[in-house]
């Protein structure tokens, strides 16, 4: 068993990985309680250099990993006073990235579903291929909600309709790896992809810049309520925040032919 640190269920060190100053990982992270510290423990583990960024979160994870940083190399914290959604956590963790050498970023999500053991393969793909992004292409259990599934076909079909058959495997999959520069420039070119519209408009966008998508399958997994599963998905309002980036996004796609 890993070494903890007092106060946090963290590994001290990460398990042997390839050390690098130009790759991270990002989690941002809204209210998810102890998914969140299972989350750091499991990236750590298969990363030495793990961020988080809190937006805005009420619920005690703040404090309780702030208390493991003396105990974590190469654990970093971020708190943003007020939640402002998924992309604007990742914006603001990026310059300070680059000023610290970083060239790219892995997100993934703060609530245990993506698979940390594939942080490395992922990274490792992404350092082979520094110019494109890894995209993770998820593989569904039967925990997955048949309507979020079904939902994603339809995404992914604009997605790849607004960019030519670019080859985004799946466009809402939040566990990917961008190159830092050319994702801070399309940050600065629009005051959108801030909330839940970030990791599918952030797709596209890059995509429209020459970005080449690279699809990296890789396991999701579901957590039910009991199970400690957290999720801030409102069918309603984040199914209409998508529809209108779609639109949005065909009206610029349109002006420019």
């Amino acid at each position: 068993m890993p070494e903890t640190a007092r106060g946090a269920d963290l590994p001290v060190c990460a398990a042997p990985a390839p050390a690098t100053a130009t790759h991270l990982v990002l989690i941002p992270s809204y209210n998810t309680g102890a998914k969140l510290l299972e989350t750091v423990s499991q990236a750590r583990l298969h990363w030495p250099h793990v961020w988080v960024v809190f937006d805005g979160s009420t619920d005690g994870t703040p404090e309780h990993l702030a208390r493991a940083l003396p105990h974590a190399p190469g654990l970093r914290v971020f708190r943003l006073p007020h939640n402002r959604g998924k992309g604007a956590a990742v914006l603001h963790a990026l310059a300070e990235a680059e000023a610290h050498g970083f060239t790219h970023v892995l997100t993934m999500d703060s609530d245990g579903q993506h698979e940390a053991g594939d942080i490395a393969a992922m990274m490792a793909l992404s350092k082979a291929e520094p110019g494109a992004m890894i995209l993770g292409s998820p593989i569904f259990d039967a925990s997955a909600p048949r309507a979020r599934v079904i939902g994603r076909k339809a995404a992914n079909l604009l997605a790849n309709l607004e960019t030519n058959w670019a080859g985004i495997g799946d466009s809402l999959y939040g566990m990917r790896v961008y190159p830092i520069a050319p994702l801070r420039r399309e940050f600065a070119a629009t005051r959108w992809m801030r909330r839940f519209d970030f990791d599918p408009e952030a797709a596209i966008r890059l995509c429209w810049r020459g970005v080449r998508p690279i699809n990296f399958p890789t396991r999701v997994r579901y957590f039910a309520r009991c199970e400690g599963g957290v999720s801030h998905f409102n069918y309603l309002r984040d199914n209409l925040i998508l529809g209108f980036m779609y639109t949005r996004l065909a009206m610029i796609r349109l002006s420019r032919i």
